[in-house]
């Protein structure tokens, strides 16, 4: 049977790794690569740098394709989401049909933590419903969340109190924020915020050597960390960017 791996690989330190990723990479003979253009060949080579960091034996097949896009402007979400998701799932089926011989071991290798807002697990349900068989391992990573509480130095929980985790368009219809992080917020919806009380800790490109991390009352530093990330975006071409909001005791 062909067997597939998916590897958290962290938010892009490729210091925080696990020993257990560490040996995935060293099973798998061949990776998949999804490009996601030019703009973003940095992430890409952000990869194979950690498959030629951590991989002993050479030998290993990159099976790089273009990344099905989004259409972005759709007024319905949820049925653009899912109209991607049914493009990616016959992208990984032919992937795996043609590039996976029987018995080998393939990879995709996922930022952050596979279970956490990362689709592939989904998409790999809809490649198994068209008829592909494989045996699925999950070998899990670093979150971005835990960088961003690591690099601000805090807990993310409190004593008694839970923690909330949700996209950035659904930041709008919370009616209270105790504390809850925030990601895939491509549209600053915390700019929107007037709530006197909160705090936010901000961080992108978490974990590498361009982290940028701000925190303090949001009404005081919002302004700040919406300069900070279009600067960022304009001198790399792309952000990944993630907070917690946070109402004091």
């Amino acid at each position: 049977m062909k067997q597939l791996l998916l590897i958290g690989i962290g938010p892009g330190n490729p210091r925080q790794i696990t020993l257990e990723a560490i040996d995935g990479l060293n099973r798998a003979q061949v990776f998949f690569v999804l490009d996601k253009g030019a703009v973003k060949d940095e992430l890409l080579q952000l990869r194979k740098n950690i498959l030629e960091r951590y991989i002993d034996q050479p030998g290993y097949r990159l099976v790089q394709v273009d990344d099905p896009l989004r259409d972005g402007a759709a007024s319905d979400y949820v049925g653009a989401v899912q109209d991607w998701h049914q493009q990616r799932a016959a992208l990984y089926a032919s992937l795996i049909e043609n590039e996976l011989a029987d018995g080998e071991c393939g990879a995709f290798l996922l930022w952050g933590e596979p279970t956490l807002y990362d689709s592939t697990l989904r998409i790999l349900d809809l490649v198994q419903a068209r008829g592909v068989s494989l045996a699925l391992e999950v070998i899990p990573g670093i979150s971005s969340v835990q960088a961003l509480a690591a690099g601000h130095r805090i807990a993310l929980n409190r004593i008694g109190e839970p923690l909330t985790v949700l996209p950035g368009r659904r930041l709008a219809e919370q009616p209270r924020i105790d504390n809850l992080v925030v990601m895939l917020d491509g549209q600053c919806a915390f700019a929107a915020l007037d709530d006197p009380q909160l705090h936010i800790y901000w961080g992108a490109y978490l974990g590498t050597a361009d982290q940028i991390l701000i925190a303090g009352p949001l009404l005081e530093v919002k302004a700040q960390i919406l300069a900070a990330r279009e600067q960022a975006r304009a001198r790399k071409g792309w952000i990944m960017d993630t907070y917690l909001l946070r109402r004091p005791l």
